[in-house]
């Protein structure tokens, strides 16, 4: 036990010592330029003392214009007349200004059948009328106005000086000066001219602690040490009267009739200057002497592993703050010792209590400070070992959860956080200011909660900032890449909406440049269908014209004509229909049909082309009737447009098969065929206007025949859908089924 007091004691008796090492060091550092001067006087502090009442010298004595040579000093010129006159605009700007200001008081003692009111405010509405008027007609009306104007301020400026006379009677009884005129050789001083006939030869080096030639210019005679005292436009005005520069001595006289702040001073900093010298020196010995004592003791280690096993029971990041806490606590007591070293020579035996009680409480933080250095030390062998420990921390831990809690709020409950989070810190700093105690709370609340706020903050402007660019990139059609989506705040759902506004964007273009090109094409086809016809129309009329044609190649010639118009109205018609229906412009007329039925009826108008072909067809049909509400004469239609495809475009010597069947409460009708024309990927163009598998446009087809029938299926409310495997081209029609 009494080995474990003897490690301790000695462990706080090293901590002292570097306190006070420290301690002396950061004086140094704070108060150091301070005191490299000579003397007092060579110091900014005294030389702007000097300075200061130089200025004041030019005020009160050097400008010694009475008020009533000030006044007869006035000057009134053209400039200044013109000022006054337009001050307030022109003549009929000023005179309507003054009709306004006194019509509805006129007005109001009218309506209060008040006449003797009304006259008075019309007699001195006329008076300033008449008063304005004659401003512009006479500049002699002007002048007295300007002189009496000019004399006001003059006053303000000698009752103004007056505020800073006691200030100038201070400095005066500290400073000796001697000034003369370089114009009028009249001489300025308050040196007692009995003891020397010469007053400006007395302040020299001889008599002097110090002294300083000075030469005030006129421009200065109105000068406090901070600015001007009253305007520019009265300075040049008493100015004007005072001739040539002032040059002069001003200086602190060895022998003062008393003591003076000046004298004082100059013995408190020559005092100081012992002072910070000694406690430099000394402190700089004990850190010296600490830093030896210390790699030889065995007791700081010997109480770092007493400690250790308790110390590290505490979570990691509490362990952190606790350090960061006492360093502070040691900072701030350091910081107190070298604040308070300006007051040594108020009172000596209390600046040295106060210091001895500072330096102990001082020590205490230190040791404590040195100790969780040095037991923290092992934990950052390694940012990852840092990671996990911080991971594992209580601070952590409930920072997730107040992130969670955070981000669940709506925007202005998070905003009112805010606000409320950065007044109660502004709010703390500003108790600061009565009491430093409350610096302690400031800085814990701003470790806790101000950085990770201010952190947060700029991880959020940083993302709205990218959020912000990718829509300024949506605008200017540029897509690129997806914005990431990190955390669950509004700023995160926003950027997802964007992505998926992109996305929508994305598909739109695609959609688009796509219906550009379909659009391209279906003019070319469109073009192409209908003039091939017409070309055959009029070039046959021409032969037909020939006079000298026979009659069988008349009649071949009638048979072409006829065919192509056939054609010709097919296509147009064909056109026309699916313009309807696309539009939605067509009549329906709805029944109970049996779709097995209707399908053969289909397949028997063929039936003819179907022999003849090279084609095998495989029709698998239901033993019971499929009930569909459809109209049959437009479904016929689709029925027969599909088996004309399958017949025109069916690979020669291949298998068709067409089946009719129920699945659920659905009719299902499947066409599949092999086609002799190679696929295009894009099966869905089938359906457009004019698209054929034909792509030379080489058979008969009018390329409308899918879309028509595309149309016919969903005008029942029903699909029909393309598919394809290899050459294998199969189309499914889906319709609502009706019960027996």
């Amino acid at each position: 036990m009494d080995t474990r007091w003897k490690n301790s004691f000695i462990a706080w008796l090293w901590a002292a010592m570097f306190t006070f090492g420290i301690s002396g060091i950061l004086t140094l550092f704070a108060f150091g330029s301070d005191y490299v001067h000579r003397d007092y006087f060579h110091t900014p502090a005294f030389q702007s003392e000097i300075e200061q009442f130089a200025h004041y010298v030019g005020m009160f004595e050097l400008n010694d214009l009475t008020l009533e040579e000030a006044k007869r000093a006035i000057t009134v010129t053209e400039e200044d007349i013109n000022e006054h006159r337009f001050r307030y605009g022109d003549l009929n700007t000023q005179i309507t200004n003054i009709k306004n200001q006194y019509e509805p008081q006129i007005q109001q003692a009218k309506a209060t059948d008040n006449q003797e009111a009304a006259d008075a405010f019309t007699q001195e509405r006329d008076a300033k009328i008449e008063d304005i008027t004659n401003n512009f007609k006479n500049d002699e009306h002007v002048r007295p106005k300007v002189i009496k104007e000019k004399e006001q301020r003059i006053e303000d400026y000698y009752r103004e000086r007056e505020n800073y006379r006691p200030e100038f009677l201070r400095y005066k009884d500290s400073f000796q000066y001697h000034f003369k005129n370089s114009a009028t050789g009249k001489v300025y001083t308050n040196v007692d001219r009995s003891k020397d006939d010469s007053a400006g030869t007395f302040i020299n080096g001889k008599n002097m602690l110090f002294y300083q030639h000075f030469s005030i210019p006129t421009d200065f005679l109105m000068n406090n040490g901070y600015g001007f005292v009253g305007s520019e436009e009265i300075k040049d005005a008493l100015v004007s009267e005072i001739k040539g520069t002032f040059e002069g001595r001003i200086g602190v006289a060895k022998s003062m009739p008393q003591p003076s702040w000046i004298t004082d001073a100059h013995q408190n900093y020559k005092q100081e200057q012992l002072i910070l010298l000694a406690y430099t020196v000394a402190s700089a010995g004990a850190l010296i002497l600490f830093y030896f004592l210390m790699k030889k003791s065995k007791a700081v280690p010997a109480v770092i592993e007493n400690v250790r096993p308790y110390y590290n029971r505490l979570p990691f990041d509490s362990r952190l703050v606790l350090f960061l806490l006492i360093s502070i606590g040691a900072v701030a007591c350091l910081m107190m010792v070298t604040v308070r070293f300006h007051s040594i020579n108020n009172n000596p035996v209390v600046f040295g209590t106060v210091m001895f009680i500072v330096l102990a409480i001082s020590s205490i933080f230190c040791g404590l400070a040195l100790l969780q250095g040095r037991l923290l030390a092992p934990e950052f062998k390694s940012w990852r070992n840092i990671k996990s420990q911080w991971q594992k921390g209580l601070w952590n831990k409930a920072w997730q959860s107040v992130k969670e809690s955070f981000f669940n709020l709506s925007v202005g409950t998070q905003l009112i956080a805010v606000f409320a989070l950065v007044f109660g810190l502004g709010l703390t700093a500003a108790m600061i200011m009565l009491d430093p105690i409350f610096l302690f709370l400031f800085i814990v609340l701003l470790a806790l909660l101000g950085i990770p706020l201010a952190v947060f903050m700029v991880k959020q402007v940083s993302y709205f900032n990218r959020i912000m660019q990718k829509t300024d990139e949506l605008a200017a059609g540029n897509l690129g890449p997806d914005l990431p989506v990190t955390g669950k705040s509004v700023l995160a759902k926003h950027a997802g909406k964007i992505n998926v506004l992109k996305q929508g964007m994305k598909v739109s273009q695609k959609e688009q440049a796509k219906s550009e090109r379909l659009k391209t094409e279906l003019i070319t086809n469109v073009s192409h269908d209908l003039r091939t016809p017409l070309t055959s129309i009029i070039t046959y009329t021409e032969l037909l014209k020939t006079i000298d044609l026979s009659e069988d190649d008349r009649k071949a010639y009638l048979e072409i004509i006829d065919r192509k118009s056939k054609r010709l109205k097919m296509l147009i018609e064909d056109l026309f229909e699916v313009s309807k229906m696309a539009s939605g412009n067509i009549q329906m007329a709805k029944e109970k049909i049996d779709l097995v039925q209707l399908l053969q009826q289909a397949l028997a108008e063929h039936d003819n082309t179907i022999s003849t072909s090279t084609l095998h067809f495989r029709v698998a049909n239901p033993e019971k009737p499929v009930y569909a509400i459809v109209d049959g004469q437009k479904l016929w239609r689709v029925f027969d447009n599909l088996i004309g495809n399958i017949l025109k475009y069916s690979l020669e010597n291949s298998r068709v098969y067409i089946s009719v069947k129920t699945l659920d409460d659905q009719a299902l009708i499947t066409f599949k065929n092999v086609s002799k024309y190679e696929l295009s990927e894009n099966l869905g163009e089938l359906f457009e206007r004019f698209k054929r598998g034909d792509e030379s446009r080489h058979t008969e087809g009018s390329g409308l025949g899918l879309a028509i029938a595309k149309s016919i299926v969903d005008l029942h409310d029903g699909s029909l859908d393309i598919e394809a495997d290899g050459d294998l081209f199969k189309v499914s029609i889906v319709l609502q089924a009706e019960d027996e």
